[in-house]
Protein backbone atom coordinates (compact mmCIF):
# COMPACT_ATOMS: atom_id res chain seq x y z
CA UNK A 1 0.00 0.00 0.00
CA UNK A 2 1.49 3.49 -0.94
CA UNK A 3 2.00 6.21 1.84
CA UNK A 4 1.73 9.64 1.17
CA UNK A 5 5.63 10.04 1.04
CA UNK A 6 5.76 7.53 -1.83
CA UNK A 7 2.56 8.33 -4.20
CA UNK A 8 4.24 10.61 -6.45
CA UNK A 9 6.11 7.73 -7.74
CA UNK A 10 3.39 5.25 -7.37
CA UNK A 11 1.54 7.31 -9.61
CA UNK A 12 4.34 6.93 -11.85
CA UNK A 13 4.70 3.54 -12.02
CA UNK A 14 0.63 2.88 -11.51
CA UNK A 15 -1.57 5.84 -13.26
CA UNK A 16 -2.01 6.24 -16.91
CA UNK A 17 -1.93 10.29 -16.46
CA UNK A 18 -4.04 11.76 -19.71
CA UNK A 19 -2.91 14.23 -22.09
CA UNK A 20 0.22 13.81 -21.08
CA UNK A 21 3.87 11.92 -22.87
CA UNK A 22 5.06 9.00 -20.48
CA UNK A 23 8.43 10.05 -20.49
CA UNK A 24 7.81 14.05 -18.97
CA UNK A 25 5.69 12.11 -16.53
CA UNK A 26 8.73 10.10 -15.51
CA UNK A 27 11.54 13.16 -15.25
CA UNK A 28 8.38 15.37 -13.75
CA UNK A 29 5.48 14.25 -12.27
CA UNK A 30 2.55 16.46 -11.26
CA UNK A 31 2.47 17.55 -7.53
CA UNK A 32 0.40 15.16 -5.01
CA UNK A 33 -2.35 17.55 -3.95
CA UNK A 34 -3.73 16.53 -0.78
CA UNK A 35 -6.19 19.50 0.11
CA UNK A 36 -8.09 22.46 -1.88
CA UNK A 37 -9.85 25.75 0.10
CA UNK A 38 -11.05 28.21 -2.24
CA UNK A 39 -9.13 28.55 -5.70
CA UNK A 40 -6.05 27.17 -3.81
CA UNK A 41 -4.66 23.86 -3.94
CA UNK A 42 -2.36 22.41 -1.33
CA UNK A 43 -0.08 19.14 -2.70
CA UNK A 44 2.16 16.97 -0.11
CA UNK A 45 4.80 19.13 0.65
CA UNK A 46 2.63 22.50 2.11
CA UNK A 47 2.91 24.27 -1.15
CA UNK A 48 0.19 26.20 -2.03
CA UNK A 49 -1.00 26.53 -6.12
CA UNK A 50 -3.50 29.17 -6.89
CA UNK A 51 -5.79 27.13 -9.71
CA UNK A 52 -6.26 29.57 -12.50
CA UNK A 53 -8.05 26.97 -14.61
CA UNK A 54 -10.53 25.68 -12.27
CA UNK A 55 -9.60 21.83 -12.15
CA UNK A 56 -10.61 21.55 -15.85
CA UNK A 57 -13.00 24.52 -16.39
CA UNK A 58 -15.62 22.90 -13.58
CA UNK A 59 -15.07 24.23 -9.56
CA UNK A 60 -16.93 27.19 -9.97
CA UNK A 61 -17.73 27.32 -6.52
CA UNK A 62 -14.57 26.61 -5.59
CA UNK A 63 -12.90 23.92 -3.45
CA UNK A 64 -13.48 22.95 0.08
CA UNK A 65 -17.42 23.52 0.24
CA UNK A 66 -18.46 21.82 3.71
CA UNK A 67 -22.21 21.67 2.77
CA UNK A 68 -21.27 19.99 -0.54
CA UNK A 69 -19.84 17.22 1.15
CA UNK A 70 -22.42 16.81 3.83
CA UNK A 71 -25.13 16.58 1.61
CA UNK A 72 -23.42 13.75 -0.25
CA UNK A 73 -22.69 12.65 2.83
CA UNK A 74 -26.50 12.53 3.94
CA UNK A 75 -27.50 10.98 0.48
CA UNK A 76 -25.42 8.40 0.75
CA UNK A 77 -26.30 7.45 4.05
CA UNK A 78 -30.05 7.64 3.29
CA UNK A 79 -29.79 6.09 -0.52
CA UNK A 80 -26.47 5.74 -2.30
CA UNK A 81 -27.59 4.49 -5.04
CA UNK A 82 -30.32 4.24 -7.27
CA UNK A 83 -31.31 2.27 -11.04
CA UNK A 84 -32.38 5.13 -13.51
CA UNK A 85 -35.42 3.18 -13.97
CA UNK A 86 -36.77 4.31 -10.27
CA UNK A 87 -37.19 7.67 -9.39
CA UNK A 88 -35.08 9.55 -6.20
CA UNK A 89 -36.26 12.60 -4.78
CA UNK A 90 -32.86 15.33 -5.59
CA UNK A 91 -32.69 13.44 -9.45
CA UNK A 92 -36.57 14.67 -10.18
CA UNK A 93 -36.02 18.26 -8.28
CA UNK A 94 -32.85 18.82 -9.93
CA UNK A 95 -34.37 18.17 -13.17
CA UNK A 96 -37.24 21.35 -12.52
CA UNK A 97 -33.99 23.44 -11.17
CA UNK A 98 -32.51 23.05 -14.88
CA UNK A 99 -35.78 23.93 -16.73
CA UNK A 100 -36.52 26.52 -14.55
CA UNK A 101 -33.16 28.05 -15.09
CA UNK A 102 -32.55 27.44 -19.15
CA UNK A 103 -36.39 28.50 -18.98
CA UNK A 104 -36.66 26.18 -21.13
CA UNK A 105 -40.37 23.87 -21.75
CA UNK A 106 -38.93 20.00 -21.89
CA UNK A 107 -37.85 17.34 -19.81
CA UNK A 108 -33.79 16.29 -18.61
CA UNK A 109 -32.02 13.32 -19.03
CA UNK A 110 -28.82 13.15 -16.58
CA UNK A 111 -25.54 10.94 -17.41
CA UNK A 112 -22.51 11.61 -16.05
CA UNK A 113 -20.20 13.30 -18.34
CA UNK A 114 -20.32 16.07 -21.00
CA UNK A 115 -19.62 13.72 -23.58
CA UNK A 116 -22.25 11.17 -22.06
CA UNK A 117 -24.39 14.43 -22.59
CA UNK A 118 -23.71 15.12 -26.01
CA UNK A 119 -23.90 11.08 -26.99
CA UNK A 120 -26.94 10.72 -25.89
CA UNK A 121 -28.00 14.58 -27.62
CA UNK A 122 -26.62 13.16 -31.19
CA UNK A 123 -28.96 9.93 -30.50
CA UNK A 124 -32.28 11.71 -29.59
CA UNK A 125 -31.57 13.97 -32.79
CA UNK A 126 -31.18 10.85 -34.56
CA UNK A 127 -34.29 8.93 -33.26
CA UNK A 128 -36.41 12.37 -32.86
CA UNK A 129 -36.79 13.03 -36.79
CA UNK A 130 -37.35 9.20 -37.58
CA UNK A 131 -40.54 9.88 -35.43
CA UNK A 132 -41.38 13.44 -35.84
CA UNK A 133 -43.84 12.58 -38.41
CA UNK A 134 -41.48 14.40 -41.06
CA UNK A 135 -42.22 12.23 -44.23
CA UNK A 136 -38.06 11.74 -44.51
CA UNK A 137 -37.20 12.42 -41.50
CA UNK A 138 -35.20 9.01 -41.31
CA UNK A 139 -32.83 10.73 -43.61
CA UNK A 140 -31.62 13.64 -41.42
CA UNK A 141 -28.52 11.87 -39.96
CA UNK A 142 -26.01 14.48 -40.09
CA UNK A 143 -24.76 16.31 -37.69
CA UNK A 144 -23.26 19.32 -38.22
CA UNK A 145 -20.27 20.60 -36.01
CA UNK A 146 -17.80 23.08 -35.89
CA UNK A 147 -13.70 23.30 -36.51
CA UNK A 148 -11.87 23.82 -33.20
CA UNK A 149 -15.05 22.95 -31.03
CA UNK A 150 -14.79 20.03 -28.55
CA UNK A 151 -17.83 18.12 -27.51
CA UNK A 152 -16.55 14.63 -25.87
CA UNK A 153 -14.58 11.71 -26.54
CA UNK A 154 -16.88 9.02 -26.97
CA UNK A 155 -17.87 7.92 -30.51
CA UNK A 156 -20.14 11.03 -32.00
CA UNK A 157 -18.71 13.29 -29.64
CA UNK A 158 -14.92 12.92 -30.61
CA UNK A 159 -16.95 12.83 -34.30
CA UNK A 160 -18.04 15.95 -33.50
CA UNK A 161 -15.17 17.45 -32.17
CA UNK A 162 -13.19 19.51 -34.53
CA UNK A 163 -9.73 18.92 -33.13
CA UNK A 164 -7.46 17.04 -35.18
CA UNK A 165 -4.66 16.24 -32.24
CA UNK A 166 -7.31 14.90 -30.28
CA UNK A 167 -7.99 12.36 -33.30
CA UNK A 168 -5.26 11.70 -35.12
CA UNK A 169 -4.39 7.76 -35.44
CA UNK A 170 -8.41 6.51 -33.86
CA UNK A 171 -9.89 5.70 -37.07
CA UNK A 172 -12.88 6.55 -39.03
CA UNK A 173 -15.29 8.89 -37.23
CA UNK A 174 -19.11 8.57 -37.61
CA UNK A 175 -19.69 9.18 -41.55
CA UNK A 176 -22.38 11.94 -40.16
CA UNK A 177 -20.93 14.64 -38.73
CA UNK A 178 -19.64 17.35 -40.97
CA UNK A 179 -17.85 20.58 -40.07
CA UNK A 180 -17.71 24.26 -40.60
CA UNK A 181 -15.45 27.37 -39.64
CA UNK A 182 -16.30 28.65 -36.47
CA UNK A 183 -16.19 32.70 -36.14
CA UNK A 184 -12.94 33.48 -34.81
CA UNK A 185 -12.68 37.65 -35.52
CA UNK A 186 -9.14 38.11 -34.45
CA UNK A 187 -8.35 35.99 -37.89
CA UNK A 188 -11.30 37.04 -39.72
CA UNK A 189 -10.47 38.81 -43.46
CA UNK A 190 -9.15 42.16 -42.62
CA UNK A 191 -12.00 43.73 -44.89
CA UNK A 192 -14.55 42.68 -43.04
CA UNK A 193 -15.98 43.83 -39.71
CA UNK A 194 -16.34 41.38 -37.22
CA UNK A 195 -20.50 41.36 -37.57
CA UNK A 196 -19.55 40.84 -41.33
CA UNK A 197 -17.23 38.01 -40.27
CA UNK A 198 -20.18 36.71 -38.11
CA UNK A 199 -22.61 37.08 -41.00
CA UNK A 200 -19.62 35.18 -43.16
CA UNK A 201 -19.54 32.26 -40.88
CA UNK A 202 -22.97 31.58 -40.16
CA UNK A 203 -23.59 31.81 -44.28
CA UNK A 204 -21.54 28.63 -44.56
CA UNK A 205 -23.47 26.87 -41.97
CA UNK A 206 -26.24 27.58 -44.67
CA UNK A 207 -24.52 26.71 -47.63
CA UNK A 208 -23.34 23.34 -45.67
CA UNK A 209 -26.88 22.29 -44.88
CA UNK A 210 -27.75 23.33 -48.99
CA UNK A 211 -25.27 21.34 -50.21
CA UNK A 212 -25.77 18.58 -47.88
CA UNK A 213 -29.21 18.27 -48.60
CA UNK A 214 -31.35 20.12 -46.07
CA UNK A 215 -33.85 16.39 -45.93
CA UNK A 216 -30.08 15.00 -44.38
CA UNK A 217 -29.11 17.53 -41.91
CA UNK A 218 -30.45 16.73 -38.57
CA UNK A 219 -28.56 18.95 -36.12
CA UNK A 220 -25.86 21.70 -35.64
CA UNK A 221 -23.60 21.30 -32.26
CA UNK A 222 -22.49 24.41 -30.81
CA UNK A 223 -20.89 26.14 -28.14
CA UNK A 224 -21.88 29.52 -27.33
CA UNK A 225 -18.14 30.59 -27.33
CA UNK A 226 -15.49 28.21 -28.34
CA UNK A 227 -13.71 26.97 -24.81
CA UNK A 228 -11.24 24.35 -24.98
CA UNK A 229 -10.18 25.70 -28.96
CA UNK A 230 -9.03 28.88 -27.80
CA UNK A 231 -11.87 30.96 -26.47
CA UNK A 232 -13.21 31.79 -29.44
CA UNK A 233 -15.62 34.64 -28.51
CA UNK A 234 -18.13 34.92 -31.61
CA UNK A 235 -19.71 38.13 -32.85
CA UNK A 236 -22.85 39.14 -31.62
CA UNK A 237 -24.78 38.84 -34.64
CA UNK A 238 -23.65 34.86 -35.25
CA UNK A 239 -25.76 33.40 -32.76
CA UNK A 240 -29.39 34.94 -33.49
CA UNK A 241 -28.44 34.35 -37.42
CA UNK A 242 -27.38 30.89 -36.57
CA UNK A 243 -31.17 30.37 -35.08
CA UNK A 244 -32.93 31.81 -37.98
CA UNK A 245 -31.05 29.49 -40.22
CA UNK A 246 -31.54 26.18 -38.43
CA UNK A 247 -35.18 27.13 -38.28
CA UNK A 248 -35.21 27.45 -41.79
CA UNK A 249 -34.18 24.04 -42.65
CA UNK A 250 -35.58 22.13 -40.15
CA UNK A 251 -32.31 21.64 -38.19
CA UNK A 252 -32.21 21.13 -34.56
CA UNK A 253 -29.80 23.50 -32.36
CA UNK A 254 -27.65 22.31 -30.05
CA UNK A 255 -26.03 24.50 -27.37
CA UNK A 256 -22.77 22.61 -25.82
CA UNK A 257 -23.00 24.40 -22.66
CA UNK A 258 -20.26 21.77 -20.51
CA UNK A 259 -18.01 24.97 -19.71
CA UNK A 260 -20.03 27.62 -20.21
CA UNK A 261 -23.18 26.98 -17.85
CA UNK A 262 -23.52 27.84 -14.71
CA UNK A 263 -22.21 31.08 -14.22
CA UNK A 264 -18.73 30.53 -15.80
CA UNK A 265 -19.64 33.59 -18.51
CA UNK A 266 -21.40 36.06 -16.28
CA UNK A 267 -24.69 34.56 -17.01
CA UNK A 268 -26.18 31.23 -15.76
CA UNK A 269 -25.72 29.96 -19.63
CA UNK A 270 -23.42 31.17 -22.08
CA UNK A 271 -26.50 31.38 -24.95
CA UNK A 272 -28.20 33.67 -22.66
CA UNK A 273 -25.82 36.36 -23.83
CA UNK A 274 -27.38 36.62 -27.23
CA UNK A 275 -31.74 35.74 -25.63
CA UNK A 276 -31.62 32.87 -28.22
CA UNK A 277 -33.39 29.34 -27.14
CA UNK A 278 -32.30 26.01 -28.11
CA UNK A 279 -33.68 22.89 -29.01
CA UNK A 280 -31.46 20.98 -26.85
CA UNK A 281 -29.13 22.22 -23.99
CA UNK A 282 -25.85 20.04 -22.77
CA UNK A 283 -24.00 20.61 -19.25
CA UNK A 284 -22.03 19.37 -17.19
CA UNK A 285 -18.69 20.46 -15.43
CA UNK A 286 -19.76 23.34 -13.38
CA UNK A 287 -23.20 21.48 -12.42
CA UNK A 288 -21.79 20.12 -9.49
CA UNK A 289 -18.71 22.34 -9.32
CA UNK A 290 -16.82 18.75 -9.93
CA UNK A 291 -17.52 17.50 -6.50
CA UNK A 292 -19.36 14.50 -8.10
CA UNK A 293 -19.25 13.35 -12.26
CA UNK A 294 -22.70 14.48 -13.54
CA UNK A 295 -23.98 15.65 -17.07
CA UNK A 296 -27.39 16.59 -18.54
CA UNK A 297 -29.62 16.87 -21.97
CA UNK A 298 -32.12 19.15 -21.74
CA UNK A 299 -34.44 18.97 -24.45
CA UNK A 300 -37.29 21.25 -25.59
CA UNK A 301 -41.26 19.55 -25.09
CA UNK A 302 -41.46 19.50 -29.13
CA UNK A 303 -38.66 16.82 -29.09
CA UNK A 304 -39.90 14.64 -25.91
CA UNK A 305 -43.23 14.56 -27.49
CA UNK A 306 -41.46 12.72 -30.24
CA UNK A 307 -40.52 9.83 -28.43
CA UNK A 308 -44.51 9.00 -26.81
CA UNK A 309 -46.25 6.09 -28.02
CA UNK A 310 -47.33 2.91 -27.77
CA UNK A 311 -46.29 -0.09 -25.06
CA UNK A 312 -44.07 -2.65 -27.80
CA UNK A 313 -43.96 0.02 -30.51
CA UNK A 314 -40.13 0.94 -29.99
CA UNK A 315 -40.92 4.67 -29.96
CA UNK A 316 -39.23 4.80 -26.64
CA UNK A 317 -35.47 6.32 -26.13
CA UNK A 318 -33.80 3.20 -26.19
CA UNK A 319 -30.63 4.58 -24.22
CA UNK A 320 -29.54 3.95 -20.32
CA UNK A 321 -26.49 5.38 -18.30
CA UNK A 322 -25.92 2.98 -14.80
CA UNK A 323 -24.56 6.35 -13.20
CA UNK A 324 -27.12 8.74 -15.02
CA UNK A 325 -29.07 10.71 -12.52
CA UNK A 326 -27.15 9.36 -9.24
CA UNK A 327 -29.13 10.31 -6.10
CA UNK A 328 -26.02 11.36 -4.33
CA UNK A 329 -24.51 13.89 -7.72
CA UNK A 330 -27.77 15.36 -8.35
CA UNK A 331 -28.10 16.16 -4.54
CA UNK A 332 -25.10 17.82 -4.42
CA UNK A 333 -25.77 19.39 -7.87
CA UNK A 334 -29.07 20.68 -6.12
CA UNK A 335 -27.05 22.59 -3.43
CA UNK A 336 -24.11 23.70 -5.39
CA UNK A 337 -26.75 24.96 -7.99
CA UNK A 338 -28.08 26.54 -4.35
CA UNK A 339 -24.63 28.18 -3.39
CA UNK A 340 -24.25 29.75 -6.91
CA UNK A 341 -27.52 32.05 -6.43
CA UNK A 342 -27.36 32.15 -2.76
CA UNK A 343 -24.00 34.34 -3.14
CA UNK A 344 -24.90 35.81 -6.51
CA UNK A 345 -21.86 34.53 -8.25
CA UNK A 346 -23.44 35.00 -11.54
CA UNK A 347 -23.11 38.81 -10.78
CA UNK A 348 -19.56 38.03 -9.40
CA UNK A 349 -18.46 36.42 -12.10
CA UNK A 350 -19.65 39.50 -14.95
CA UNK A 351 -18.02 41.60 -12.47
CA UNK A 352 -14.80 40.20 -11.37
CA UNK A 353 -14.64 39.05 -15.41
CA UNK A 354 -14.68 42.50 -16.13
CA UNK A 355 -12.00 43.66 -13.54
CA UNK A 356 -9.50 40.64 -14.51
CA UNK A 357 -10.55 42.01 -18.82
CA UNK A 358 -9.38 45.11 -17.86
CA UNK A 359 -6.04 43.94 -15.74
CA UNK A 360 -5.50 41.45 -18.73
CA UNK A 361 -6.08 44.42 -21.42
CA UNK A 362 -2.71 46.16 -20.43
CA UNK A 363 -0.77 43.10 -21.30
CA UNK A 364 -1.60 43.89 -25.13
CA UNK A 365 1.55 46.21 -24.90
CA UNK A 366 3.86 43.02 -24.74
CA UNK A 367 4.65 42.33 -28.31
CA UNK A 368 3.71 38.56 -28.77
CA UNK A 369 0.01 39.30 -27.00
CA UNK A 370 -2.32 39.33 -29.92
CA UNK A 371 -5.50 39.72 -28.20
CA UNK A 372 -7.23 39.25 -25.22
CA UNK A 373 -10.79 38.16 -24.98
CA UNK A 374 -13.60 36.36 -22.49
CA UNK A 375 -16.83 36.85 -21.53
CA UNK A 376 -17.30 36.50 -17.66
CA UNK A 377 -14.41 34.61 -15.92
CA UNK A 378 -12.93 32.68 -19.15
CA UNK A 379 -10.57 34.23 -20.93
CA UNK A 380 -8.11 33.37 -23.66
CA UNK A 381 -4.56 35.61 -24.36
CA UNK A 382 -3.49 34.76 -27.92
CA UNK A 383 0.13 34.51 -28.22
CA UNK A 384 1.55 35.37 -31.86
CA UNK A 385 5.38 36.18 -33.38
CA UNK A 386 4.17 38.86 -35.05
CA UNK A 387 0.97 41.35 -34.35
CA UNK A 388 1.38 41.79 -38.19
CA UNK A 389 0.99 38.89 -39.71
CA UNK A 390 -0.62 37.04 -36.76
CA UNK A 391 1.93 34.57 -36.60
CA UNK A 392 1.78 32.15 -34.28
CA UNK A 393 4.27 31.71 -31.55
CA UNK A 394 6.72 28.79 -30.97
CA UNK A 395 4.46 26.44 -28.92
CA UNK A 396 8.06 25.98 -26.69
CA UNK A 397 8.06 30.12 -25.76
CA UNK A 398 3.75 29.27 -24.61
CA UNK A 399 5.23 26.28 -22.31
CA UNK A 400 7.64 28.42 -20.80
CA UNK A 401 4.79 30.82 -19.90
CA UNK A 402 2.78 28.26 -18.44
CA UNK A 403 6.17 27.11 -17.14
CA UNK A 404 7.02 30.92 -15.32
CA UNK A 405 3.65 30.40 -13.48
CA UNK A 406 4.42 27.06 -12.24
CA UNK A 407 7.06 28.25 -10.80
CA UNK A 408 4.78 30.85 -8.60
CA UNK A 409 2.17 28.23 -7.94
CA UNK A 410 0.20 29.64 -10.55
CA UNK A 411 -2.13 26.96 -12.61
CA UNK A 412 -2.93 28.53 -15.94
CA UNK A 413 -3.12 26.28 -19.07
CA UNK A 414 -3.36 26.41 -22.87
CA UNK A 415 -5.51 25.21 -25.97
CA UNK A 416 -3.15 22.16 -26.18
CA UNK A 417 -3.98 18.97 -28.39
CA UNK A 418 -6.35 21.21 -30.76
CA UNK A 419 -5.35 22.73 -34.15
CA UNK A 420 -1.92 21.50 -35.28
CA UNK A 421 0.02 25.05 -35.30
CA UNK A 422 -2.72 26.69 -33.54
CA UNK A 423 -2.35 25.70 -29.74
CA UNK A 424 -1.28 29.30 -28.91
CA UNK A 425 -3.73 30.82 -26.55
CA UNK A 426 -3.38 30.60 -22.85
CA UNK A 427 -6.79 29.83 -21.47
CA UNK A 428 -7.88 30.88 -17.84
CA UNK A 429 -10.97 29.84 -15.61
CA UNK A 430 -10.26 30.79 -12.40
CA UNK A 431 -13.11 29.54 -9.48
CA UNK A 432 -15.78 32.31 -9.49
CA UNK A 433 -15.16 33.15 -5.88
CA UNK A 434 -11.20 34.24 -6.17
CA UNK A 435 -10.67 37.45 -4.39
CA UNK A 436 -9.27 40.32 -6.13
CA UNK A 437 -6.01 39.83 -4.64
CA UNK A 438 -6.05 36.07 -6.03
CA UNK A 439 -7.09 37.63 -9.45
CA UNK A 440 -3.84 40.24 -8.99
CA UNK A 441 -1.53 37.45 -8.15
CA UNK A 442 -2.79 35.35 -11.45
CA UNK A 443 -2.74 38.24 -13.73
CA UNK A 444 0.88 38.84 -12.26
CA UNK A 445 1.99 35.47 -13.44
CA UNK A 446 1.24 35.71 -16.56
CA UNK A 447 2.86 39.11 -16.90
CA UNK A 448 5.85 37.81 -15.48
CA UNK A 449 6.20 34.41 -17.82
CA UNK A 450 5.17 37.46 -20.90
CA UNK A 451 8.74 38.89 -19.74
CA UNK A 452 10.44 35.95 -20.04
CA UNK A 453 9.90 35.35 -23.71
CA UNK A 454 10.75 38.57 -25.05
Amino acid sequence: MATLTNISQTSVDSLWHPLKQHKNIQKAPPPVIVKGEGATLTDEHGNEWLDAIAGIWCVNVGYGREELAKVAYDQMLNLGYLSPSFIAEPTAKLAAKLLELTKMNGHVYFTPSGSEANEAAFKMVWQYHQQSGEPRGYLRRKIISRYRAYHGNTYAAIGATGQAERKIGFGNQPAEIRHINPPYPYRRHMNLTPEEHGEQVAAELEQTIIYEGQETVAAFIMEPMISGGGVLIPPDNYIPRVREICDKYGVLLIFDEVVSGFARTGTMFGHQHWDVKPDIITCAKGIASGYQPLAATIVNQKIYDAFIGNPGDMSHYRHINTYGGHPVATAVALKNIEIIEREGLVTRSAEMGAYMQEQFDQLLEHPNVGEVRGKGMLFGIELVANKETRETIDPALIDKVIGSAKEERVIIGKNGNTVPGLCNVLVLSPPLTITKAEADRIVGAVENGLKKII
